[in-house]
């Protein structure tokens, strides 16, 4: 397919001429260490987003939800997120096997602000770490340790132009996409049909959370 785009920018000085360069505050804001502040809003955080790539670039952006104070912080250079039951694709673990690089964003619901951190990530399994994460009696068989490098809070311009917070913004519930029917098309077989796929997924958020 053709690519659409023409107007390809391809330097910083390109971008900077159009965008400018940041205030005084955004270029002194970041921190380099979990201090209390930071290890507050982790500690009311109940979603996260990871983000990672391989060793060839290929980028993956994976939600991370639990509740609030799942996510342990050792110490002021070190956290650990649970690896909770998934899909088994493990796609960010498998990136940071291959590329200890990612980047973290920990939202708190009503806050328009994030804190995103940025570090080096190991897959781990410290039987001590993993016992101080169970959640509903179960403890995650592996976990995420990350080496923090960079931390800073993030503006909340994007959540107030999305407004979503914001109720009375949100897609009707009527008009919402059907996932298992999405799933189905995608998955392209008859072996699955949208029934079936809904029973699955039903079963799946049941019974495999933890």
């Amino acid at each position: 397919m053709k690519n659409p785009f023409i107007e390809i920018l391809s330097s910083e000085e390109e971008i900077r001429e159009l965008l400018g360069f940041p205030s005084e505050i955004v270029k002194k804001k970041t921190v380099h260490d979990l201090d209390f502040h930071c290890r507050n809003f982790i500690s009311l955080s109940p979603l996260l987003f990871l983000s990672t790539s391989d060793d060839e670039g290929f980028c993956d952006v994976s939600p991370r939800g639990d509740a609030p104070g799942s996510v342990i912080v050792l110490d002021e250079k070190h956290l650990v997120i649970p690896e909770r039951p998934g899909n088994r694709r493990l796609d960010s673990l498998r990136n940071i096997l291959l590329n200890p690089r990612v980047g973290i964003i920990f939202i708190i619901p009503g806050l328009e602000e994030t804190l995103r951190i940025n570090g080096k990530a190991y897959v781990i399994k410290d039987e001590k770490i993993l016992d101080l994460m169970k959640a509903k009696d179960k403890k995650p068989v592996l976990g995420i340790g990350v080496e923090v490098e960079e931390c800073f809070i993030h503006c909340a311009k994007a959540f107030k132009r999305s407004r979503v917070w914001e109720s009375k913004s949100w897609v009707d519930v009527d008009t919402l996409p059907s996932i298992p029917s999405i799933l189905k098309d995608h998955v392209n077989s008859t072996e699955f049909t949208t029934e079936i796929i809904r029973k699955g997924l039903q079963e799946s958020y049941e019974k495999r959370l933890y």
